[in-house]
């Protein structure tokens, strides 16, 4: 008897890949929504932030619920990345030579370039906690403040990030392919999680285009306002 490990379907990662996909949407719709208090003033942003390491307490301690949430995020992650490399590896073997047909204009870009706005995304989150959470140069400012139990230096931090124009510009290419990543992944989501009927295919279709368009726009705000002088 083998004791290889059974091999997970096509149909397997398919789902596994919606799933995360999903949980990844909402996570940057609610994020974006947090991240556009900042035009709200410095006091309400960090306050916000602070908020988000004090909440559940006590029945949690200090930034629990924050490393709880992480920990579904990285699970997710782990999975997406994994069913995503099995998939394309796959894909290449069963395709050899020759190139799909069929798919045509944007839609075909996009689904050519998920490998590659991928690897671009995971490097942006890699580069982005390391600038705004735990303030590591030289990905942070050099004027990064550390929160602290009682205080949190949020706003600060994002307006001493974004006025450094390369930093700037790599976000806004980041939400750039956030927005064409979203907009594809959710589209195969539907098809994926097993959506038949014609009119919620379109109405779920639309609502993952106008999501990813929402994120995307949204958050693209935020460092040409700190470029312009709109935010300081």
């Amino acid at each position: 008897m083998s004791g290889d490990m059974p091999r997970p379907s096509n149909v397997t990662l398919k789902l596994v890949m919606a799933v995360t996909g999903v949980v990844f949407a909402l996570f940057v719709l609610v994020h974006m929504v947090g991240n556009l208090k900042i035009y709200t003033g410095a006091t309400h942003f960090d306050d916000y932030a602070h908020w988000l390491r004090t909440l559940a307490e006590p029945l949690l301690p200090y930034e629990g619920a924050l490393w709880l949430f992480r920990a579904v995020l990285l699970t997710a992650l782990i999975g997406h990345v994994w069913a995503a490399v099995l998939l394309t590896i796959r894909g290449r073997r069963a395709r050899g030579a020759f190139r799909r047909r069929g798919m045509t204009g944007m839609r075909s870009f996009t689904a050519r370039t998920m490998p590659v706005t991928g690897v671009v995304l995971l490097a942006f989150i890699v580069f982005h906690i390391l600038d705004l959470t735990t303030g590591t140069r030289p990905a942070a400012s050099a004027e990064f403040t550390a929160a602290t139990h009682t205080s949190s230096a949020a706003y600060a931090n994002l307006i001493a990030s974004f006025d450094r124009p390369a930093v700037a510009g790599f976000y806004l290419l980041a939400m750039l392919l956030l927005g064409a990543h979203l907009a594809h992944g959710l589209y195969t989501a539907v098809n994926d999680l097993g959506v038949t009927g014609a009119r919620a295919r379109a109405l779920l279709t639309a609502a993952g285009g106008l999501l990813a368009l929402t994120v995307m726009a949204g958050n693209m705000t935020i460092p040409i306002a700190v470029l312009t002088g709109w935010l300081s």
